[in-house]
């Protein structure tokens, strides 16, 4: 596809997790030059970039209630030959963070958009997590409405391949039972504070990991790997 020539580049840029020094030196210069950063929330933003010693541009907020409005004055950003940045409150943007429409209209639009791979929770925590990656699928959040949630375990407890979700700390024991009652014999890894001074990886069947919860309750970001094995296993 041919570009504008005289069009800027979305920079879809991957943040650190936890550890600041795990932002790619690319990342950083794009971010130290870019005039405008599109963000989830400005001020949590301009604390991470002062953490980083990056000197902040001007930010605007991006996030589900105003992406779709925010996205058209992008674009016309972007049309006028400016660069601008897109990052996530942490990890790589659009994965079950705002951003997809803005990437969207771009590519609609015929505008560049390139990306600074980096720090992924889902990548991370399946890297070391002990289970199979040569098949593995992101589900995300779990839905709140108990329709979508019987769809949704159905994917995470489908055999022979590994499941990556995104769960708030308050919901992983509703979830770990939930999985419990339709496959006991899952192999499940929680990742939790990923690259955080607090990292730690908890594994076992949903029966072993409802029994550590109830001795200490869980904090923080959480990642949680689901493994049903296949009768053939």
């Amino acid at each position: 596809m041919s570009y504008p020539t005289s069009s800027g580049t979305l920079w879809v840029v991957a943040m650190p997790l936890g550890n600041m020094d795990d932002l790619s030196a690319r990342a950083r210069s794009v971010l130290e030059t870019v005039p405008l950063i599109a963000c989830e929330d400005t001020r949590s933003a301009a604390r991470s970039l002062s953490l980083l010693g990056i000197k902040a541009p001007k930010l605007t907020s991006l996030f589900e209630h105003n992406e779709s409005r925010r996205a058209a004055g992008i674009v016309q950003l972007l049309s006028s030959g400016s660069d601008v940045a897109l990052i996530s409150e942490a990890g790589t943007p659009t994965i079950s963070d705002p951003g997809f429409r803005l990437v969207s209209l771009c590519v609609e639009e015929g505008l560049p958009v390139s990306p600074l791979p980096g720090p992924s929770a889902a990548i991370a925590a399946l890297s070391a997590s002990g289970l199979p990656s040569d098949r593995f699928l992101f589900v995300g959040f779990p839905p709140r409405k108990t329709s979508k949630l019987r769809t949704y375990l159905d994917e995470v407890c489908f055999p022979s391949r590994t499941a990556i979700c995104y769960v708030p700390a308050r919901r992983v024991p509703e979830m770990v039972a939930a999985i419990e009652e339709r496959a006991p014999l899952a192999r499940l890894v929680l990742a939790r504070e990923l690259t955080k001074r607090y990292e730690e990886f908890v594994r076992g069947t949903p029966a072993e990991l409802l029994e550590r919860f109830a001795e200490s309750p869980l904090k923080g970001e959480c990642t949680l790997l689901v493994y049903v094995p296949d009768k053939r296993d």
